[in-house]
């Protein structure tokens, strides 16, 4: 019997992206996964037999040029997901390329990898893509417009990819809200934060990857964000 088709995890570095590569490693899922930089969490995941490619999702090139190394590594994927991301805020003078920027990463790269993969989850039964959005674009963010806009229509592709794959391959989404603090958020900002949503508490990157799994297993799911928010539109 052929080895399982492995899953492309965008993004797997650090936080997040980094959990839910070591979380389908546990489950027994080969894996690919992109990084911008170096970090020893890399090593970690080599180690456990990932396969680590350097990305660069910055220009229309060089997204492609990462198409085809993918296309060096495997003939065939079981799940596409778009976990990289940028947060940027925009500075005077530099409103245009931190846009530009914003919808290369959370745009450009899964609409151009979702086109040109396509026939790699084709060879695999069940396929699946997931979008990693934001909670944010569900409100706007008078701080980070860009970035929000570029989430908002990164939901927007979930939408669109759901109704031009089906029923071959699932395409959902999962827009988090807050779910891992930074080592530098102080206290008053955290009790700010916290008080955002319903339920009030940091979560973890479990709650990430138990949404994953369910769009992975679930077979009759498809075109659907999930909210992880703690009941933030409650508040």
């Amino acid at each position: 019997m052929p080895a399982s088709a492995p899953i492309l995890l965008t993004g797997a570095g650090q936080r997040v992206g980094l959990f839910c590569a070591e979380r389908l490693l546990d489950d027994g899922h080969p894996l690919i996964v992109t990084y911008r930089q170096e970090r020893e969490s890399l090593q970690r995941l080599r180690e456990r037999g990932a396969v680590t490619l350097k990305a660069d999702f910055s220009s229309e090139a060089s997204i492609l040029a990462f198409v085809a190394e993918l296309k060096t590594h495997t003939q065939r994927l079981r799940a596409i997901v778009h976990n990289a991301s940028q947060w940027l805020a925009e500075t005077p003078g530099n409103e245009g390329a931190i846009f530009a920027q914003m919808f290369n990463v959370h745009m450009l790269a899964p609409y151009l990898i979702n086109l040109h993969c396509a026939e790699l989850l084709r060879q695999s039964s069940p396929a699946d893509i997931v979008h990693i959005s934001d909670d944010v674009v569900h409100k706007g963010s008078a701080k980070h417009l860009a970035y929000c806009a570029s989430k908002a229509g990164l939901e927007s592709l979930t939408l669109s990819f759901a109704a031009k794959y089906a029923p071959a391959i699932k395409v959902n989404g999962i827009a988090p809200a807050l779910i891992l603090f930074n080592d530098g958020d102080d206290a008053d900002y955290r009790a700010k934060a916290l008080a955002k949503s319903a339920i009030g508490i940091e979560p973890g990157a479990e709650v990430v990857y138990q949404s994953l799994r369910y769009l992975l297993d679930n077979p009759y799911v498809t075109g659907t964000t999930l909210s992880v928010n703690g009941g933030r539109h409650l508040k």
